[in-house]
């Protein structure tokens, strides 16, 4: 006997395919995902996700094992993905960008049996030996792979069972295999958390389905019984023409893809009433920004901050706190953080330190890396297990969060601290400057010395010397940029991070 919406909620947990057979049970006909012209309603969803997970029956794939997905968005994706669950497995999404040898390490450090892959994956592993046996999911071979939905044998899932890894984007270094529970992923499930999903939500979603940050979309659509919306890359046009073809009520966009949008001269031109929610996380969202889009774009605006290690988050209901745009807001209910000092003590209101949090949606630890999870944990008073953020920022008297910068971003130069953000925001107040970035690279003098990286307009008068000039006469000393380096585009991953590592590298001195 399947249980209904009501009764998991009531019982206090549930595995997100139980909420797609609910839906499938009370409204069979309603289209759970959307893909280009195609769609599959709850029904057809569970039915398909019943044959995938026979599929891994068939093959005597021991629960809980792996199983590594790697390509597009892709309606067989989301088959995969969550048939993947019914079966008790742990789905492991690997991104596209990365490497043929990252890739590889990645496969062999959670051994997955199977890898699905799309076209564009396959031929980019060609060349590259691995253990796992490959599987198309976008031609026949997926067809072949799926079993008898009539032979599949339900599996008994606990709490503390792995729902998934997601390996980290590799910005500050290896990727690292976060290993999160379904216990941390009930929370994102439970009606209103986060506000506004049910049965009637419509989700676009352009971020890819390997990251934590389209995940906080993605789980409460489907536990909530709406509609996904999936684009495969995103592009302004293509993104605002979906919005107001399916009268789409809620997105996740990160900051670079919301400055996109609200830049482009046609913005005004598309219908965007029916939109109840949006939200954004993972990169810095410039308080300037955060007003626009309050401003020109109908439905409120939530900003996350957290890390897919996961520990504290907090959220700031942008719409709600305009006198708080520069922050990314308060502790979520039941998270509790605190700035720290180098010492471990506990940080006064408005002094900074380094952000440190705990809650029930805490990762296990790393996929085999127990020294790792150690460098992250920080233990309060009374030994409770909080993750470390490497984030520096303060709290204010109403408990409202201001990030300064990561803490490996932080400049020493002279034995000052230079935050390099606080630079940028001012760079970015320049009329002719669209992107910017610090880092501080080694100086002889100083020992580190900042220099700016720059996105110009197009068809700007102003030299990069100029511009140097303008900054180093509006800040402090310490704070003078050493050089400037103007660039077509600031290096990014796919979920809009600067890789400052990267300038770092190439930058000479």
């Amino acid at each position: 006997m399947h249980r209904t919406v009501d009764r998991i909620i009531q019982e206090g947990f549930g595995i997100l395919p139980e909420f797609i057979r609910a839906h499938a049970v009370s409204r069979p006909e309603h289209i759970a995902v959307r893909h280009k012209g195609d769609f599959l309603t709850y029904a057809n969803l569970d039915f398909l996700m019943d044959r995938f997970a026979s599929g891994l029956q068939r093959e005597a794939i021991p629960q809980g094992s792996h199983i590594a997905v790697c390509g597009l968005s892709a309606l067989n994706y989301v088959v995969l993905f969550l048939g993947s669950l019914r079966a008790g497995m742990t789905i492991t999404p690997l991104a596209p960008s990365s490497t043929p040898m990252q890739l590889a390490s990645m496969l062999d450090d959670c051994a997955a049996p199977l890898f699905f892959v799309d076209a564009g994956i396959k031929e980019h592993m060609d060349d590259v030996s691995i253990s796992a046996r490959v599987i198309r999911f976008d031609d026949k071979s997926f067809d072949d792979f799926l079993g008898d939905a009539a032979q599949f044998k339900e599996v008994s899932v606990s709490p503390d069972d792995a729902f998934n890894v997601i390996y980290s984007s590799g910005t500050t270094g290896t990727p690292k295999g976060i290993v999160q529970s379904h216990k941390m992923r009930w929370a994102m499930m439970i009606p209103n958390n986060p506000p506004g999903y049910g049965p009637d939500a419509i989700t676009l979603l352009s971020t890819p389905l390997y990251s934590n940050t389209t995940m906080t979309c993605f789980i409460p659509t489907f536990s909530g019984g709406g509609t996904v919306v999936l684009m495969e890359k995103f592009d302004v046009a293509g993104y605002l023409e979906l919005a107001q073809k399916w009268r789409v009520t809620h997105t996740m966009l990160v900051p670079v893809q919301y400055r996109r949008i609200m830049s482009d001269p046609n913005f005004g031109a598309y219908d965007l009433s029916a939109f109840e929610m949006k939200f954004c996380t993972s990169a810095p969202f410039s308080a300037a920004l955060k007003a626009d889009v309050i401003a020109r774009w109908p439905g409120g605006l939530i900003e996350y901050y957290g890390m897919t290690e996961g520990g504290g988050s907090c959220a700031l209901v942008a719409h709600h706190h305009l006198d708080k745009l520069h922050t990314v807001g308060q502790p979520l209910p039941g998270h509790i953080m605190f700035a720290i000092r180098e010492d471990g003590s506990l940080c006064d209101v408005d002094e900074v330190g380094e952000i440190v949090g705990t809650s029930e949606s805490i990762m296990r630890g790393y996929h085999n890396q127990p020294d790792k999870t150690r460098e992250t944990e920080w233990y309060d008073a009374s030994g409770r297990r909080h993750i470390r953020t490497g984030d520096i920022g303060r709290f204010d008297a109403d408990g409202f969060l201001t990030l300064m910068d990561r803490k490996k971003d932080m400049i020493i130069s002279g034995g000052f601290n230079i935050y390099p953000s606080d630079i940028e925001a001012i760079l970015l107040t320049h009329p002719d400057i669209v992107e910017a970035a610090v880092v501080g690279v080694p100086s002889e003098e100083w020992g580190e010395t900042p220099v700016g990286f720059l996105v110009l307009r197009a068809g700007v008068r102003a030299s990069i010397e100029d511009v140097q000039a303008w900054l180093n006469a509006r800040v402090g000393k310490t704070q003078r940029l050493n050089a400037v380096v103007s660039l077509p585009s600031l290096p990014r991953s796919a979920i809009g991070k600067v890789l400052k590592r990267e300038l770092r590298d190439e930058y000479k001195v």
